[in-house]
């Protein structure tokens, strides 16, 4: 329908049009406006139609068509990782899986060769190779060793065009390393150690340490250390140190420089875990020779015992041997030994020691029953280098018969005043603090014989208390008192007089006790207890009453001082003795000697009446105080612009007296040199109060003058 008149006008439109294809509008042929890159996208889905550009009309419909991008080899193969780091056993055998590696080639695979890829190695042959189609890198060499080279880098080629001239290629690089085994044993460097030691050295204490190499690592390294032999097998051991694992050689025996000065051990090494796929190449194991050398140290002396049990009698004399412990010096030059008592376990001082020969004694008698056992330590000193060892010394008391059997306990012991002759009234027993080998046999009996009762031994340490008569009365008396002898069966015998207290009661029909001793008399007298209480009680009340009443009578009602609370004075004191003289300021306003403008003021007593109308009065030299007038008037201004102070009426008082004092210096340095030069006579105008004190000076002064 184009007659190529220019009527006609092609459009295209769909996947890219307008922006990656453009049409000629006139002569309908498709261009590229742009680079196609099929790996970006490889089909584009287009239309296209014919319309008239007059009218504008379709001349037919759209026509639908697809632009497909062939490719070329216009990428590179590229690895899934830039580094690879991969791990292969030593001692592995020829093509050994290491690790696989993959590349990928954007280009289409199923157009050509250009994304069949083919690897190859580039770097780390004759070590290493590579599978060309898969990428497994695999060992090329037998029995590579670690110890010899640990680490190996490889690069690995992948090109695209199945390899051939022209292909674009990428690589990468894989660091391999060669993981350990146990192919190494561990080895002595020396085949004979020497060491040292002081014989001084404590059990368990290092003597030293030796230490076998292994060129493997981690656990293949492991060792452990153990002694095959040797005459100090039984003195000496050794442990491994899992740390660094060298074998460390302790002491398992006491030293002693003076028996052995050397001995000789040999020594194991052997690898902990052992790989049986390399046992050929052991043995995993090496020995080696250590000699050990013991040191002198001067030792200080030893005892022949580790302790030292002796026996001695209770009450032995003072000055009596208890036992002998015996030290020596160790070492080759004997030193001479002093034996001492360390008084911090003998603080009762109950021992001594002989400092030459090691004699224990007795200072003073000991008692068993006091302490069983006496602990104490004896010092060995030696003389010349001061080096002590102290023993333990266990004295065991023996005991010896010096007690004699007293009652077991306090018995309250009652009869019945009904009671029956023969009837049994108490049961006894005795204790002794005694402690004899064959046991406690003890002997009761009466020391003297008694009309009211009597005494049966039970032969088993007890004894019964039976009357021998019957009907008590306890108006006739009241209670008896039985002195029992209690023996005992040790050498030499022992034996005490007990006495028992028994009380004589009043019983039921049954012998059930109801009233004994000073209860029951009150009870026939016809006065029980509780009357006996109430009695008590109302005797206590009269006489708290009498006491309250008298003290009644003796308070006095006083007249408060300051009726008004706008009446405040400096101290107010209200008594109603006489004055004490120049010393009672109690009743006098100090206030006075504060100000003393107010001296000129009558100043009269209020609690008491005035005893003189006519009162001794001062004139006031100084009528101008210029210094506490300018005192108080500077406080009051500091008061009146004070901006924390009250907002009402306050008292401030000021205690400033002034620059002189009325009294004048009330110092005795200044006064008469005798009191003759002193008139007295003012005293006798100051009023009773003064009179004592009038009498004393005035009298005194007529006695001098006559």
């Amino acid at each position: 329908m184009d007659k190529e008149d220019g009527s006609v006008k092609y459009v295209l439109m769909g996947d890219g049009a307008g922006t990656v294809f453009e049409i000629d509008e006139n002569s309908g042929d498709i261009h590229a406006t742009r680079r196609l890159d099929r790996e970006e996208k490889a089909l584009y889905t287009l239309s296209a139609k014919a319309v008239n550009k007059t009218s504008g009309q379709d001349l037919e419909k759209a026509s639908e068509f697809i632009i497909k991008i062939h490719d070329i080899n216009d990428n590179e193969p590229k690895f899934a990782k830039d580094t690879y780091v991969a791990g292969v056993s030593e001692m592995s055998n020829v093509g050994a899986f290491v690790i696989r590696v993959t590349a990928t080639d954007a280009d289409d695979e199923a157009y050509g060769n250009s994304a069949k890829l083919v690897y190859s190695i580039l770097q780390g042959q004759p070590y290493f190779s590579v599978e060309p189609e898969t990428g497994v890198i695999r060992t090329a060499l037998p029995n590579m060793i670690r110890e010899n080279r640990e680490h190996y880098q490889v690069v690995i080629q992948a090109k695209d065009m199945a390899g051939q001239m022209g292909g674009l290629s990428g690589t990468t690089t894989v660091n391999i390393t060669l993981l350990d085994v146990n192919n190494s044993p561990p080895r002595f460097p020396h085949s004979t150690y020497h060491l040292s030691t002081p014989e001084s050295t404590g059990i368990g204490s290092p003597v030293g340490r030796i230490k076998a190499y292994d060129a493997d690592v981690g656990e293949n390294a492991e060792m452990w250390y153990s002694i095959l032999d040797g005459d100090g097998q039984d003195v000496f051991n050794i442990i491994t140190d899992s740390t660094s694992q060298e074998g460390v050689i302790t002491v398992k025996k006491q030293l002693d420089y003076e028996s052995k000065r050397l001995y000789s051990l040999r020594v194991q090494v052997t690898n902990t875990h052992i790989d049986r796929r390399f046992e050929q190449l052991g043995p995993f194991s090496d020995t080696a020779i250590v000699r050990i050398t013991v040191t002198d140290v001067d030792e200080p002396p030893v005892f022949s015992r580790a302790m030292y049990i002796f026996e001695v009698d209770e009450d032995t004399p003072a000055g009596s041997s208890v036992g002998t412990v015996s030290a020596r010096d160790p070492d080759t030059i004997n030193h001479l030994v002093k034996y001492t008592i360390d008084r911090h376990t003998d603080l009762e001082r109950l021992f001594n020691i002989d400092s030459n020969n090691g004699t224990i004694s007795t200072l003073q008698g000991l008692d068993r029953e006091t302490s069983k056992w006496h602990n104490i330590s004896v010092l060995a000193t030696e003389l010349s280098t001061a080096l002590q060892t102290r023993v333990p010394v266990f004295i065991k008391v023996r005991d010896v018969n010096d007690n004699a059997p007293e009652f077991a306990m306090y018995y309250e012991t009652f009869v019945c005043e009904n009671v029956k002759a023969g009837q049994l009234i108490q049961t006894i027993s005795a204790v002794d603090t005694d402690e004899p080998l064959v046991g406690h046999k003890f002997v009761f009996s009466l020391s003297t014989i008694n009309p009211n009762f009597t005494i049966f031994d039970n032969e088993d340490n007890t004894a019964r208390i039976l009357t021998r008569r019957g009907r008590f009365n306890r108006r006739e008396m009241s209670s008896y008192l039985l002195p029992v002898v209690i023996s005992d069966n040790d050498y030499p015998i022992q034996s005490s007089t007990s006495t028992l207290t028994v009380r004589v009661c009043a019983c039921d029909s049954r012998g059930n006790v109801q009233t004994c001793s000073t209860e029951a008399l009150l009870l026939s007298a016809g006065l029980s207890t509780g009357a006996l209480v109430a009695i008590l009680l109302c005797i206590l009340i009269l006489l708290m009453i009498v006491v309250l009443f008298a003290a009644l009578r003796r308070q006095k009602k006083k007249e408060p001082l300051i009726i008004s609370k706008e009446d405040v004075r400096d101290n107010v004191v209200s008594y109603n003795d006489e004055g004490g003289g120049e010393e009672d300021t109690q009743a006098f306003d100090i206030g006075t000697l504060r100000n003393p403008e107010v001296i000129d003021t009558n100043k009269l007593r209020r609690d008491i009446m005035p005893e003189m109308l006519f009162p001794f009065r001062r004139t006031s030299p100084i009528k101008d105080n210029t210094d506490v007038r300018d005192f108080i008037n500077g406080r009051l201004h500091e008061n009146d612009s004070d901006p924390t102070a009250p907002p009402y009426d306050s008292l401030a008082t000021y205690a400033y007296e002034g620059n002189g004092s009325l009294a004048e210096s009330l110092s005795s340095l200044e006064s008469a040199a005798t009191e003759g030069d002193q008139e007295f006579e003012y005293l006798s105008h100051w009023g009773p109060q003064f009179k004592k004190l009038a009498d004393m000076y005035i009298g005194q002064e007529s006695q001098r003058e006559s």
